[in-house]
């Protein structure tokens, strides 16, 4: 198996696990400081590659780098909420179609004509997230509704991170990588501060938080390599499917029931990635 295969399938665990590893924590303590310290724990992994491989980046290169930290602090938050009081299966689906989808419409609103399998993946993505959103019960689709917005509104805090990160110059080195989770973990505290809700961290949040930021880093750093050794749209399709890891890892661990139409709705959410990810 090619290296870079390897690398980008490593990336979506990673992410995956990482996800399913803060939302687990968002059920059992505030998301704000499990976000937080995720962010904390990802700048210091970060800072230690991007010293170890140091690049030359530029003024702008921080800028766009800060934008991103808006976008992640932003997705992170509201993923981890999501997952927190909705269901994992749905979130996170949702999240990485807004994800995918949004720097392809960026991209055609600075001029960009992108292929006809990219329409068909976002047009794909509508009656996936349809049929994901259906559910018998008032109480039930209550709570699918608060994790349809959750997952939109992270979906599209990590378009922003995924379009500003793919600004920054490729001789940038890692380190405007580091400012953007540190920037990610300052926002987080000025919102929570904003909003009136706790951030600070306790013990319980240390373990979740760390590793799903940890994992999250690794998840990125394992995507840049995979990308210097295959081309990037196999590497975005197969880092894309985190998802799925996600959803395997709440059906096996929390025992969460997905209905046949929930599950050909996330099937059909994930293929809409893949295929916004070739095109």
């Amino acid at each position: 198996m090619n290296f870079g295969i390897l690398l980008a399938l490593t990336s979506a665990l990673a992410y995956g696990a990482g996800d399913f590893l803060g939302g687990v924590g968002s059920r059992r303590h505030s998301s704000w400081p499990i976000v937080l310290v995720g962010q904390a724990a990802g700048a210091l992994v970060m800072l230690v590659a991007g010293l170890m491989l140091p690049g030359s980046p530029a003024i702008s290169d921080f800028a766009w780098a800060l934008l991103a930290g808006v976008g992640s602090a932003t997705g992170s938050i509201f993923l981890f909420r999501g997952l927190a009081r909705g269901r994992m299966g749905l979130v996170a689906p949702i999240s990485a179609v807004g994800a995918a989808a949004l720097p392809v419409l960026v991209g055609v609103a600075l001029g960009e004509r992108p292929g006809w399998l990219v329409w068909v993946g976002v047009l794909a993505a509508l009656p996936g997230i349809w049929l994901v959103s259906r559910d018998s019960t008032s109480d039930r689709q209550a709570r699918t509704r608060a994790g349809l917005l959750d997952g939109a509104l992270a979906g599209a805090g990590f378009g922003i991170l995924f379009i500003a990160l793919g600004q920054v110059s490729a001789d940038a080195g890692l380190l405007p990588l580091a400012g953007n989770q540190l920037i990610g973990a300052i926002l987080t505290v000025a919102a929570a501060a904003g909003l009136g809700q706790s951030w600070r961290p306790c013990r319980g949040v240390l373990g979740w938080g760390s590793a799903s930021g940890v994992l999250g880093a690794s998840g990125t750093l394992a995507f840049m390599v995979a990308t210097q050794t295959t081309s990037l749209g196999i590497a975005g399709v197969l880092a894309s499917l985190y998802p799925a890891v996600t959803v395997l890892l709440a059906a096996r661990v929390l025992g969460e029931r997905i209905g046949t139409g929930q599950r050909t709705g996330i099937g059909i959410c994930i293929l809409a990635v893949a295929t916004l990810a070739l095109g």
